[in-house]
């Protein structure tokens, strides 16, 4: 599969994401993700399923160095002995002894981002990650978590799909060498019913969905992390590497972004570039 480069981490472009998935559910998905061919797993504290990912990447019978796993830390454990505790339970939940990948999911509004950025490096040097970064960070943020951080961080991981430009925020992190990670890829399925990517993808033979994706991927520095319950999505998700969009269908999705677009915006979120 295609590999995105970003400050030494080489991160499979598209992932299997696994937010608010049937709890007896995830630990199949997973195996079935891992069968298929995916090599980059998504999870997190707050999804409260790290256990089942952890026990489908066991049961897939895969070499463990050969998927990239992340997880990500919730603001309430941002203080430094909290965050070094609740990194021990994310290995000790998901049964592995380093993980590819560990972020903050959102900033806090409340620990000093020097503190957390600090513990999250001395996880990283424990040997504990290989790789850290951040989530929902604006360029602002950026800016300050990269000047504060020691080791590199890799990827900053925000919502971004067709109905949602980032640009602002996509351009900050090539500066500073990060890839940018896609969740909420498909806005939630909106992106099924589109006439315009139904319409570029009639001319591929590919759903509006597999334009979507194609469309995150084909961009220089980009990863989506598409979730599905449904097996055969799972699989058509996955089948987005052998298609090219042009320039002009590239464009036409682009001019399809507005900050109204946006779908997740919870009570923790920052102030949002535009």
């Amino acid at each position: 599969m295609h590999e995105v480069d970003a400050n030494g981490a080489a991160i499979p472009a598209l992932g299997f994401g696994t937010w608010a998935l049937p709890d007896d559910r995830v630990q199949p998905l997973v195996e079935h993700a891992l069968e298929l061919g995916y090599r980059h797993l998504d999870t997190a504290q707050m999804y409260g399923n790290e256990a089942a990912v952890g026990a489908g990447l066991r049961a897939s019978g895969l070499p463990r160095d050969d998927v990239f796993l992340t997880t990500k830390i919730w603001p309430d454990d941002f203080a430094a002995a909290d965050f070094r505790r609740a990194a021990d339970q994310r290995l000790k939940l998901l049964g592995v002894e380093k993980l590819d990948l560990l972020l903050l999911h959102w900033p806090s509004k409340t620990v000093p981002l020097a503190e957390t950025i600090e513990a999250l490096n001395a996880v990283k040097d424990a040997g504990q990650t290989r790789h850290i970064g951040v989530s929902n960070f604006t360029t602002t943020l950026i800016d300050e978590a990269v000047r504060l951080s020691a080791a590199p961080l890799v990827t900053n991981q925000v919502e971004y799909h067709p109905f949602l430009g980032q640009a602002k925020v996509l351009a900050k992190l090539k500066a500073h060498g990060m890839a940018l990670t896609a969740y909420c890829p498909l806005a939630r399925g909106r992106v099924v019913d589109d006439p315009t990517l139904a319409e570029i993808g009639r001319a591929h033979g590919k759903s509006a969905t597999q334009v979507a994706l194609r469309w995150l991927v084909q961009q220089e520095g980009v990863i989506a992390i598409p979730r599905s319950s449904n097996e055969a999505r799972v699989e058509a998700n996955l089948q987005v590497f052998d298609f090219t969009l042009s320039d002009e269908e590239m464009a036409r999705i682009h001019a399809m972004g507005s900050p109204a677009g946006r779908v997740v915006n919870i009570a923790v979120a920052p102030e949002w570039d535009e």
